[in-house]
């Protein structure tokens, strides 16, 4: 069965890496390009997924900061599998307060790192 993998607020050169990378790392996996909340919401109504979300949001969201995206969805969607994509370890760290997992920088696509963050995230 294919696994919904969500590249969240990405701008299109970044999602076009991004998608090569985890198509790569996860052959299943069935992936979503979500640039605004109405996009989101439908995903997310739609069954499980693993939400990779940018650090800064691109698209139409309510908020700006992909932190607080997370924070948000954890309240309404705790075992949500979210992951921050940001080369900063307090945002990483702030991410995983939030309630994502490890995630892992835009500089570590492609790498052993990004594969075993995402193999985990898909278990």
């Amino acid at each position: 069965m294919p696994v919904k993998i969500a590249l969240v607020g990405h701008c299109g050169p970044d999602s076009y890496m991004l998608r090569s990378a985890v198509k790569y790392a996860v052959k299943d996996a069935e992936l979503h390009m979500i640039t605004d909340d109405g996009a989101l919401a439908a995903l997310l109504s739609g069954g499980p997924a693993v939400l990779l979300v940018n650090r800064q949001l691109d698209g139409n969201f309510e908020v700006y900061e992909g932190v607080e995206l997370i924070r948000r969805l954890h309240i309404t969607y705790p075992q949500l599998s979210m992951m921050l994509i940001s080369n900063f370890a307090d945002s990483q760290k702030a991410a995983e307060a939030a309630g994502a997992r490890a995630g892992f920088g835009k500089s570590e696509i492609g790498t052993p790192k990004m594969r075993d963050a995402l193999t985990g995230a898909v278990v």
